[in-house]
């Protein structure tokens, strides 16, 4: 039943009925966070399945031979920082962006729209006998589904940014990796060019001490 108010000279009339306030949005992801948090969960899953040790181990040939054990171990803090990063921004942007709250909304409205239907409601309280259909539809759904659209938009444009620097990260890593690897290479080299001449320098040891002991053995003999 409408309320009445009272005026000064005591005569009362209806007020204006007004529709109750929005329930507030819950903050706990619903079926379009929880699905957007899936997929990137995926995505990130199947990138770094990609990168397996198997595919990594064949770019550097010389370590994968010689140094498994360390190689493997780079690849394995790799693959666990690329994914603690990626986690970490992704989550970041969703607080800066309150994308749970953004897509709780449209969950809601979504839910609104869809009882109105099956309800055979066409509009809402604001004079629905004097607006059609298509009218309502436009005035009272479109906009938030638009704001929404637009709101998912961006988060995905941000999210294929990050996707892109992150990737860009990948590439500078490898480059530092190939560095290392390359200077591992020359240390390996050095290591080995030292024990030739260790080798070496024993073989020539012996021969001198062969020519004293023979030079000794003539100098005995002319003495006697």
């Amino acid at each position: 039943m409408p309320s009445t108010t009272t005026s000064q000279n005591g005569s009362h009339h209806e007020a204006s009925p007004s529709p109750p306030p929005p329930a507030p949005v819950p903050l706990t992801p619903g079926p379009r966070a929880s699905r957007l948090e899936k997929v990137y969960t995926e995505a990130l899953s199947r990138t770094l399945r990609a990168n397996s040790y198997a595919n990594f181990s064949a770019c550097f040939p010389t370590p994968a031979k010689y140094v498994p054990a360390s190689l493997e171990s780079v690849w394995r803090q790799l693959n666990a920082k690329l994914e603690e990063s990626a986690k970490a921004e992704f989550d970041e942007i969703m607080r800066e962006k309150d994308a749970v709250r953004g897509l709780n909304e449209l969950d809601r409205l979504v839910g609104e729209a869809k009882l109105r239907m099956e309800n055979g409601e066409e509009g809402n309280v604001v004079g629905p006998h004097t607006l059609g259909a298509e009218e309502l539809y436009k005035a009272h759904l479109a906009p938030y589904l638009r704001d929404a659209q637009d709101a998912l938009n961006e988060k995905l444009e941000a999210t294929q940014a990050q996707n892109a620097e992150l990737a860009e990260k990948i590439r500078q890593q490898r480059l530092e990796i190939e560095s290392l690897l390359s200077g591992l290479e020359a240390i390996v080299a050095d290591v080995e060019g030292a024990a030739t001449a260790t080798a070496q320098y024993s073989k020539e040891n012996s021969l001198r001490e062969e020519v004293v002991r023979m030079d000794e053995e003539v100098r005995a003999r002319q003495d006697v």
